[in-house]
């Protein structure tokens, strides 16, 4: 694939490729927008439905294939994606704007991901269990809970796809993904990638399309057994209110407004150099992305001046340019809801210390670039402190001593990811102890977890069910206790 062609991708349904009635719709390069990644099917309610049906179908024999063979089905999975490995990272830089870097690395956590899931179709599924009745054995069963249908965002547009669908498939439900219309081309060239690796008709579908033609028809069908989503609050609380009454389990994983905390006996150089890649990495389109700095107030000014210089060195440009080390944000929206975010921060008084304006120098004009922005003199009641940006934006706030830096930190509507930076171990367990997040770091940035180890957040960021690690199976998963007496 040439860096310029035009993908032409159609869905999965049952086994087969599908255009779509409704017409299509095309992605386009943020960093560009002339360049069109892709062409992919509009789908109509009813062709979203006919997925489900393919799901529902293949329900019953995907159920009752040994465990041991669907992870074989998924280990030959993984091993297509790092085989197609550059056309992933390509289509990732142009359709969603990653780094070459960034792109790479979520191929490889992607493939990681569908390994780690696939490896549990040899363990247990299940426990035996003690029982006061004579001569009676007692165990319990986990089963799959049926067709899962899976809704995942554009600022990881692989990687969460297959942190739905790899547990969903292990433990024998089928799926029907809802990739996000912003990224849809990648979530197509991995359905090519399951069908090649020879899942069962049905077993895994798509669906593309605009929101309020499928979206309705796909979260109330009855049929769907549970829904895992990984977007805004706002959506998740929606879907919440749809599904209200039904039975259909939810897992969220949404929003957040991740606080980093420098004491005043941190290293200060060091912890800006782990922390900037949390700030601007992924042009802090990340969920864990830290966009909230509480800094000692000795150590503020400090703080301030090396954050605004390494501001000021990243190398903003499209993915295509290898000295590149932030790409643009997503879309158009994305970048007016940025922007905005800033002025609004400007209006409420707070000082615009680096950046905070948009690219648009020659060829940067059609991309949608902006600087990355650190904002000081805020106050706790600021959209730009409170609101999940989204972007390339850090606000930075001095505290005097670690239980008012705890206050602040928790005082938020979420409760995604956390951490702290001191050579104090007590302070670094009073910060684990009182925090109110799923993720908490000490001497560390907030990132996404390691494959194995569980991933979510508190309150607004999350439900209850984690993702990754053996925690992210008990989404997909009922429990059955069986007692059987060996006397008849």
């Amino acid at each position: 694939m040439s860096e310029t062609s035009t993908l032409t991708l159609r869905n999965l349904v049952n086994g087969a490729y599908v255009d779509g009635a409704a017409g299509t719709d095309v992605s386009t390069n943020p960093a560009d927008s002339a360049d069109v990644v892709a062409v992919v099917p509009r789908m109509s309610a009813a062709e979203a439905r006919s997925a489900v049906d393919a799901a529902a179908a293949a329900l019953p024999a995907w159920r009752d294939t040994p465990s041991v063979l669907r992870g074989k089905h998924l280990f030959a999975v993984a091993a297509l994606i790092r085989e197609r490995a550059d056309q992933f990272r390509d289509t990732i830089c142009r359709e969603m704007g990653k780094t070459t870097a960034e792109a790479t690395i979520e191929v490889e956590r992607s493939a990681e991901l569908v390994e780690f899931f696939a490896g549990i179709g040899r363990l247990p599924h299940g426990d035996v269990v003690p029982d006061r009745r004579p001569g009676v054995v007692t165990t319990t069963r986990h089963e799959p809970i049926g067709v899962v249908l899976a809704i995942t965002p554009w600022n990881d547009p692989l990687m969460v796809p297959v942190r739905k669908a790899a547990p969903a498939l292990i433990q024998g439900n089928t799926v029907v993904l809802k990739p996000s219309p912003d990224t849809p081309a990648v979530a197509l060239l991995l359905a090519q990638v399951m069908q090649d690796a020879g899942l069962p008709a049905g077993t895994f579908n798509t669906v593309t399309g605009d929101v309020a033609e499928v979206g309705d028809t796909l979260v109330r069908d009855p049929r769907i057994a549970g829904i895992t989503f990984t977007g805004s609050t706002a959506t998740g609380r929606h879907l919440g209110q749809a599904i209200a009454g039904t039975g259909t389990r939810l897992q969220t994983e949404m929003g957040g407004k991740n606080a980093a905390v420098i004491m005043a006996d941190a290293d200060v150089t060091r912890a800006l150099e782990v922390l900037l890649p949390s700030i601007f990495g992924q042009t802090g389109q990340r969920c864990t992305a830290v966009s909230r700095l509480l800094v000692h107030r000795d150590r503020y000014d400090e703080v301030v001046e090396q954050i605004v210089a390494r501001a000021g060195a990243v190398a903003v440009g499209p993915a295509a340019d290898a000295a590149t080390t932030m790409g643009p944000v997503v879309n158009q929206r994305q970048l007016d809801k940025v922007l905005t975010m800033i002025d609004t921060a400007r209006e409420q008084g707070a000082v615009i210390a680096a950046g905070g304006e948009r690219l648009a120098d020659g060829t940067a004009a059609r991309g949608c670039f902006v600087r990355p922005t650190v904002v000081t003199g805020v106050t706790t009641d600021m959209r730009i402190w409170t609101d999940e940006v989204f972007g390339p934006v850090v606000a930075v706030m001095p505290f005097d001593d670690l239980d008012e830096a705890i206050g602040i930190a928790n005082d938020t509507t979420y409760g995604l990811a956390s951490g702290i930076f001191t050579n104090n171990l007590a302070a670094a367990e009073a910060f684990v102890r009182g925090m109110e997040t799923g993720q908490v770091v000490v001497n560390l940035a907030p990132s996404g977890w390691d494959v194995h180890q569980a991933f979510g957040g508190f309150k607004e960021s999350g439900s209850a069910f984690k993702e990754h690690g053996l925690d992210g199976l008990a989404f997909y998963t009922r429990v059955k206790t069986i007692a059987v007496s060996a006397t008849p």
